[in-house]
């Protein structure tokens, strides 16, 4: 499993097959995926199936990466960094279990993981969507730097663009 970064209470890691029962688990919860228009996974093959698919890394060199507290192993949710070729810009997407919510996790792994793409990965811009809504998730954008960009069609759905601009590239 590789590591791809850490900060002082988490680290970020490649997804593998072996979390296909988190990632099953995670998704169950309707309060966490109310906002993102998904829908559960039917069983743990089926999660495990999109993992196996999951190919972000190979084309892009970057993903969404699994969120594992150092401190006791274990896995708390996602965090990372989506490129989306339609629209040719690369997006910041969190998603934590319910009990791990609250605490500093989505913002802590949210801005290591922009911090990444600009001076990693030089990235111009990032940007982050969130339907209206879902003021929690706004609340972690904000924090991590991005501001409001424009409102925007999230599935029938009012949503929100927020970004931030890489300001060390010259």
């Amino acid at each position: 499993m590789k590591t791809i970064l850490e900060t002082k209470r988490l680290a970020l890691r490649e997804f593998n097959i072996d979390d296909a029962k988190h990632f099953y688990h995670l998704n169950l919860n309707p309060n966490v995926i109310r906002y993102t228009g998904n829908s559960a996974f039917k069983n743990i093959e089926e999660a495990r199936s999109f993992l196996k698919n999951y190919s972000d890394y190979q084309k892009n060199g970057f993903g969404r990466w699994a969120v594992i507290e150092k401190s006791s192993g274990e896995f708390l949710g996602w965090c990372g960094l989506k490129y989306d070729e339609k629209l040719d810009e690369t997006d910041i997407g969190f998603r934590f279990f319910e009990h791990f919510w609250n605490k500093g996790f989505a913002t802590e792994s949210s801005i290591a993981c922009i911090d990444y793409g600009f001076k990693e990965l030089n990235l111009n811009k990032i940007v982050g969507r969130a339907m209206k809504e879902n003021t929690a998730s706004i609340k972690v954008l904000q924090k991590t730097g991005l501001e409001y960009e424009k409102d925007f069609d999230f599935d029938g759905n009012k949503g929100v663009i927020y970004s931030v601009i890489n300001r060390n590239i010259k």
